[in-house]
C-alpha cells in the first residue's frame, strides 16, 4: 500500500503574545515576552504570581452570550483558533466530502475553569447539591473536539488526545497517519489550553514545577540560563489543517508545508521527570527523523521543548546530541516557551506553527532570557540567544515532552 502525502493548508493561532497567526509570528520574530502578572484571578497569596496570559481576548467579539455558557474557555480558544485557520485554508465554502473531513484535538487538562467554578459554588453554598447543567459538557477534555466537529458539519474521526504536554503534537500524529492510512482525506488539528487558574497555578506550584521569579516576569522563562528556575505557565490555542495533497490539490489550496514524519514514545522512568539521558527523547527523534526519510543533518531546526526547568533542558540537549551527533552544533536550536511560556497540551500545536512559519519566512525564532548558559551544557549548541537568525529552512523538527513520560515529534518539510 502507497502511503498517501500530507500537506498543510491552513494555520490559526491564539496565543500569549498574539491573537492571530500574523500576531503571533511578528512576536516571536522580535522576541518579546507574553509573561506579566496574573490577572486572571488574585493570586497575590500564591507562591507564583506571573504567567503568560492572553491579552486583549474577549469572548463576546466571537461568541453570543448564549452560545458562551456552553464553552469552557478551552474551548472558546479551540473555536476562535480553528475559524482562523478554516478561513486561512479556504474551507468554510468548500465543496468537500464531509464524512471523509475529521476533528482531531489535543488538550492536556480541558475545563479544568469550570470545575473549579462549580466545586467554589457547591463548597461555598449550604451543602445543599446545585450544579449547572453544561458542568459536565464544558468540563470534559474531549468537548472542544466535538464542538469544531459540530460547527463545520465535519463527520469524519472526532476524537481528542490527552499526554499532558505532548497531547497536541500526538493529535497532529494520529490525523497525518489517518489520512495517509486513506481513512480521511483532511482533519482540523491542534490544541487548546486554559489552566492558569487558582488550581492549575496552584498545583503546579505546589509540585515546585513553576518559576517563582514573581518581581521580574519578562525574563522569569529562560530556558537553558543558569538561573532559570521552572516554567511560566501560558494558555490558548494552536490550530492546523492537515490535508492529503491531492486533496489540497485539487481544491486550489495554498500549502504552507508538508507533514513528513512522526515520532511517539515513553520515557517508562518517572512520574514527572524526564530521563536524565534523554533517553525517550532521543528515540522519539529518531523515529520521526527516520519516518521522514531523512538523515538528521538534514533537520535545519528544532523547536525544542525547552520548557525552563533544571532537569528538562539538560536532559533534552544531550538527547539532541546523541541523535545528531556532529551536525548537533550546527543545526539551530531555540525555545519559543522563553516567550509564550508553556501552554501544557497546546504548547505542540503553537510549537508546530512556529516551525511552519520559520520555513515560511526563512528565520529561526529566538531563546530569550538566555544571559549565562548553563554550565552542563554543550557551549557549542546553537540555541539561537535573544535574537532571532536567519536561516533556510528545508526540515524543521518540534518536540514535546509530557509528565508520565509521554513523548511526541514531528518532522516539517518545505513543499516543493
Amino acid at each position: 500500500m502507497e502511503l498517501r502525502r500530507v500537506v498543510v493548508t491552513g494555520l490559526g493561532a491564539l496565543t500569549p503574545i498574539g491573537n492571530t497567526l500574523p500576531a503571533y509570528w511578528d512576536s516571536l520574530a522580535k522576541g518579546v515576552s507574553g509573561c506579566a502578572q496574573i490577572a486572571g484571578f488574585d493570586a497575590s497569596k500564591f507562591k507564583t504570581t506571573i504567567a503568560c496570559e492572553l491579552k486583549g481576548f474577549n469572548p463576546l467579539d466571537h461568541f453570543d452570550r448564549k452560545e458562551l455558557k456552553k464553552h469552557d474557555a478551552f474551548s472558546q480558544y479551540a473555536l476562535v483558533a480553528v475559524q482562523e485557520a478554516m478561513i486561512d485554508a479556504g474551507l468554510l465554502d468548500a465543496k468537500i466530502n464531509l464524512d471523509r473531513a475529521g476533528v482531531i484535538w489535543g488538550s492536556g487538562i480541558g475545563g479544568i475553569g469550570t470545575f473549579w467554578a462549580e466545586a467554589d459554588n457547591y463548597f461555598h453554598g449550604d451543602g445543599t447539591p446545585r450544579f449547572n447543567p453544561f458542568f459536565i459538557p464544558k468540563m470534559i477534555s474531549d468537548i472542544a473536539s466535538g464542538h469544531i466537529s459540530m460547527r463545520y458539519g465535519y463527520r469524519g474521526p472526532n476524537y481528542t488526545t490527552v499526554s499532558a504536554c505532548s497531547s497536541s503534537t500526538h493529535a497532529l500524529a494520529d490525523a497525518f497517519n489517518l489520512i495517509r492510512l486513506g481513512k480521511a482525506d483532511l482533519f482540523i488539528s491542534g490544541g487548546s489550553e486554559a489552566a492558569i487558574t487558582p488550581p492549575g497555578v496552584g498545583g503546579f506550584s505546589a509540585m515546585q514545577a513553576l518559576s517563582s521569579r514573581n518581581d521580574d516576569p519578562q525574563h522569569a522563562s529562560r530556558p537553558f540560563d543558569r538561573d532559570r528556575d521552572g516554567f511560566v505557565m501560558g494558555e490558548g490555542a494552536g490550530a492546523l489543517i492537515l490535508e492529503e495533497l491531492g486533496h489540497a490539490k485539487a481544491r486550489g489550496a495554498k500549502i504552507y508545508a508538508e507533514l513528513v514524519g512522526t515520532g511517539m514514545t515513553a520515557d517508562a522512568h518517572h512520574l514527572t521527570a524526564p530521563h536524565p539521558e534523554g533517553a525517550g527523547a532521543s528515540e522519539v527523534m529518531r523515529l520521526a527523523i527516520e519516518e521522514a526519510g531523512v538523515k538528521p543533518a538534514d533537520i535545519d531546526y528544532i523547536n525544542v521543548h525547552g520548557t525552563s526547568t533544571p532537569l528538562g533542558d539538560v536532559a533534552e540537549l544531550k538527547a539532541i546530541e546523541k541523535v545528531f551527533g556532529e551536525h548537533a552544533t550546527k543545526v539551530s536550536i531555540s525555545s519559543t516557551k522563553s516567550m509564550t511560556g508553556h501552554l501544557l497540551g497546546a504548547a505542540g500545536a503553537i510549537e508546530a506553527l512556529a516551525c511552519i512559519m520559520a520555513i515560511q519566512k526563512g528565520i529561526i525564532p529566538p531563546t530569550i532570557n538566555l544571559e549565562h548558559r548553563d554550565e552542563a551544557i554543550n557551549p557549542d549548541l546553537q540555541l539561537t540567544p535573544n535574537v532571532a537568525a536567519k536561516r533556510d529552512v528545508n526540515y524543521a523538527l518540534s518536540n514535546t515532552f509530557g509528565f508520565g513520560g509521554h513523548n511526541a515529534s514531528v518532522v516539517f518539510k518545505k513543499f516543493n
